[in-house]
């Protein structure tokens, strides 16, 4: 019986005459029918509907496809359906198995990032699905992607809310096989409160002029800013101070003083007073204020 034959069809990338294919591997059953296969590779097309791009016929274990720029192209993702039938006669069929989905092109693993302005490094890799071809026919290459950032929130249109440890990475291929790169992302502690911001980072291939690489952008990725209070301390006229626990005094001397200094980080905050009373009184007044 033919009805299933748990034939399992995995997608892999390949490298076959210095050009980039797609691999769909099965399970040759045990059954001592001589047995031939259908594979019918397809693509996820924009509006969510799988579009038919070949159809074999084979006697192997295993079918490619070619992605050529044209009817395969990076970004797409790739499914291939496998049903057996005996050699000798075309019915009856196994019922079809389909693989699970290729995504061909630059991934980033988490493909979103909520994070939170506590100084927290996230790591963000990045790897790419399919293999690099190289011009000379050299064994190793590597992709450039060239990263940026900004804002998605309209109400702020100042520099992005999130920093990143690198403008530029580069994932160096041997073969079919690619290694991954990583980010790390931190959101910036911009002291406003400003609610949740929603900001993406964006890459670019740079330096590829093939046609597979050219016209492709990767996916963005989205990052949800957590926005937490912070804390403030004041120190206004003749000068009044509140500090960051609420409590009030005031400082009516004549010189530099310490008004703030971080025990976690080269942080701190100087402030020079001068005379401001004049013969009636002894006031001073901010007349400056230096920050580390």
């Amino acid at each position: 019986k033919l009805t299933s034959l748990a034939l399992q069809p995995v997608i892999t990338p390949e490298l076959v005459e210095g050009r980039v294919h797609l691999k769909c591997s099965y399970r040759r059953p045990s059954s001592r029918l001589p047995l031939r296969y259908v594979v019918v590779w397809s693509r996820l097309s924009p509006p969510g509907k799988k579009e038919q791009i070949q159809h074999d016929t084979t006697l192997q274990s295993f079918s490619y496809i070619e992605m050529n720029g044209v009817n395969l192209r990076l970004g797409d993702t790739v499914f291939c359906t496998v049903t057996a039938f005996s050699r000798d006669v075309p019915e009856p069929q196994s019922l079809p198995e389909e693989s699970k989905g290729f995504y061909a092109g630059i991934k980033f693993v988490p493909e979103s990032l909520q994070i939170a302005e506590d100084g927290t490094e996230h790591v963000l890799t990045i790897l790419s699905t399919v293999p690099i071809v190289c011009p000379g026919h050299d064994d190793s290459c590597k992709i450039t992607l060239q990263l940026s950032t900004d804002d998605l929130d309209s109400r702020f249109p100042g520099p992005p809310n999130i920093a990143l440890s690198a403008c530029r990475v580069e994932l160096p291929c041997s073969g079919s096989r690619c290694a991954a790169a990583t980010l790390a992302v931190t959101a910036v502690t911009d002291f406003a409160q400003d609610g949740n911001r929603v900001s993406r980072i964006a890459a670019q291939p740079v330096g590829r002029r093939d046609l597979l690489w050219r016209a492709y952008t990767p996916r963005d990725v989205k990052v949800t800013v957590r926005d937490l209070p912070t804390g403030n301390c004041y120190s206004f006229t003749d000068p009044h101070i509140i500090t960051f626990d609420g409590w009030r005094y005031d400082n009516y001397k004549i010189g530099t003083f310490l008004l703030c200094r971080s025990v976690s980080r080269a942080f701190e905050v100087h402030v020079r007073q001068w005379d401001c009373g004049g013969r009636r009184s002894a006031t001073a007044c901010n007349c400056g204020v230096a920050a580390r």
